[in-house]
């Protein structure tokens, strides 16, 4: 598995891993069952790659994940449903505490278990517990890691 730097011509590719990822997990928020890919690549175009650095995880010529990440915060991190447990996660995590070695950030759904799971086995510690602004108006968890430092 190669973790770099999305290309220009990716982008279309991330959009739909997004729409079909978030499909298969976000079935219990009302308003992301009604999104429609177009809704999806209009919000992506306009307000994730502009503002975040973004990496993508191939295995072979297929992506299977992407990372969006501004500063210290993980914005987006998705793995395609077929390529879930299988490392794709753990390699796009990695990336990211290579770009920020000393603290990470990120929010997800509570009701997001698979994703709490993932992030609780890597080290991320739910630190608040909040809602998230609409239209999703859904129980969010705040997380964090931290380095350890050596004594």
């Amino acid at each position: 598995m190669i973790v770099r730097p999305i290309a220009a011509d990716e982008l279309e590719r991330v959009i739909v891993l997004w729409h079909e990822t978030s499909a298969d997990t976000y079935g219990f928020i009302p308003v992301e069952r009604d999104r429609v890919l177009a809704d999806r690549r209009g919000y992506f175009t306009t307000n994730i790659a502009p503002q975040h650095d973004l990496w993508v995880a191939h295995e072979g010529t297929e992506i299977v994940g992407f990372l969006a990440i501004r500063d210290s915060l993980i914005d987006r991190l998705y793995v395609h449903p077929t390529a879930q447990r299988r490392g794709v996660g753990a390699a796009l995590l990695a990336k990211a505490r290579e770009l920020q070695p000393e603290h990470l950030t990120l929010y997800t759904h509570q009701k997001n278990t698979k994703a709490r799971a993932f992030y609780e086995k890597h080290g991320f510690r739910a630190t608040r517990f909040g809602v998230s602004p609409p239209p999703e108006s859904e129980p969010d968890v705040f997380y964090e890691w931290r380095a350890i430092r050596a004594l």
